[in-house]
């Protein structure tokens, strides 16, 4: 099986000197030199967020509901990703981690390009992305009924395409091929981190979200096994798009929003991606998906609070395009393993990566629709250690 492009931390320097000369030389007249070198030893930073960019309000999109796209009352349009690609550019990442969804609703190429673009471009060489259902599903809700993209808009844009638009087989997005889909992982200083994709109910995948099979995803969950038993770095994330444990759904008669995969069947499936993790005592999982922030206590893969070898999660949805309604109140959340959320601002989170250790920081830097300036006054900070 062919390995995901591996992107390392010294080949993202290198690869944002090439281009971005004149950025560096005006930096050497200042105090600092961010855009983009590291210059820190001690530690790295890391912005992470997904669920981004709204459609395009253009005559591509004639044909999608004004409700759906930029410009709607209810999305947080073009102003929300302004907003976090600011907040997120403010930080001076190292890289920046892209839960999936970056562009709605189907993940057109030319969506991303007036979109997407138009707010992240300006970090675009940090960004390490994950997928989403967006990038590869059809959109036939809500009035609307465009194709799924499987993937090519995703890719044309992250990994540049040829003159034809078919995007090219290799780039930060990982590889685009038969065998590949997008899985890859790169370092960060003693930090080992992984991006997965598991958008397994489309067409690509066969519709085949069996992790032991010698279908896409079961080719995934193979490399994801033997690279953690490859990584040598103390401390690891993941992420992916969809969560294993959920902030937003509700518990049902037969799915408790405790349980693994409660929130549809990529969850589930990354059930045994949560236990390779945690058999391999990963540091954290974040996720998009759900259009909120979470902070989910450290659990073992059947959902349980394992504070000893358990794995936190965070949700960090809240990238712009919209927002969710979290599943309980504060205190008395459907997964009661939810120990802090927000659905009412969007927002990046800034993890700080140390040697042995991390912080997080989150607060939001925008109100959702029909929310006040009060939504801003949420924060959830914190530190922890490697296993």
């Amino acid at each position: 099986m062919r390995r995901a492009t591996k992107i390392t931390s010294a080949a993202v320097g290198l690869a944002v000197l090439a281009v971005a000369g004149t950025a560096v030389a005006a930096a050497k007249q200042g105090d600092g030199d961010w855009p983009y070198a590291h210059h820190s030893a001690a530690s790295y930073t890391l912005a992470a967020v997904g669920d981004v960019a709204c459609e395009p309000d253009d005559d591509e999109n004639a044909g999608t509901p004004a409700s759906l796209k930029c410009g709607s009352p209810t999305l947080g349009g073009m102003s929300a990703e302004f907003a976090t690609a600011k907040q997120a550019t403010e930080m001076h990442p190292d890289a920046v981690a892209l839960l999936g969804d970056e562009q709605y609703q189907v993940g057109k190429l030319t969506d991303f390009e007036k979109s997407f673009e138009q707010a992240w471009g300006g970090l675009k060489m940090l960004e390490r992305p994950a997928p989403g259902n967006h990038e590869y599903y059809p959109y036939t809700k809500k009035g609307d009924n465009e194709a799924g993209q499987n993937g090519a808009g995703y890719f044309g844009y992250f990994n540049g395409h040829d003159q034809s638009g078919t995007p090219n087989t290799e780039g930060q997005a990982g590889d685009d091929t038969a065998a590949t889909q997008g899985w890859y992982s790169y370092d960060l200083g003693n930090w080992h981190i992984i991006s997965l994709n598991a958008e397994c109910d489309s067409d690509t995948f066969g519709h085949d979200c069996s992790t032991t099979d010698d279908g896409l995803l079961g080719r995934e969950t193979k490399w994801l096994a033997q690279d953690l038993a490859a990584n040598r770095r103390q401390c690891t994330i993941a992420y992916w798009h969809q969560p294993t444990f959920s902030a937003t759904t509700a518990s049902t008669a037969t799915v408790p929003a405790s349980a693994p995969g409660a929130d549809g069947i990529e969850g589930a499936a990354a059930d045994t991606w949560w236990k390779l993790l945690y058999r391999h005592h990963a540091t954290l999982v974040l996720n998009g998906h759900q259009h909120a922030y979470a902070r989910l206590r450290a659990m073992n893969p059947a959902g349980q609070y394992d504070p000893a070898h358990g794995i936190p999660e965070f949700i960090v949805g809240s990238g712009g395009e919209a927002l969710d309604t979290l599943a309980g109140t504060p205190g008395d959340y459907a997964n009661p393993n939810v120990v802090t959320a927000q659905a009412g601002a969007f927002g990046v989170m800034r993890l700080t990566l140390k040697s042995h250790g991390y912080d997080w920081s989150y607060q939001p830097t925008l109100p959702g629709p029909g929310f006040d300036s009060t939504a801003l006054k949420y924060r959830d900070t914190g530190s922890g250690t490697c296993k």
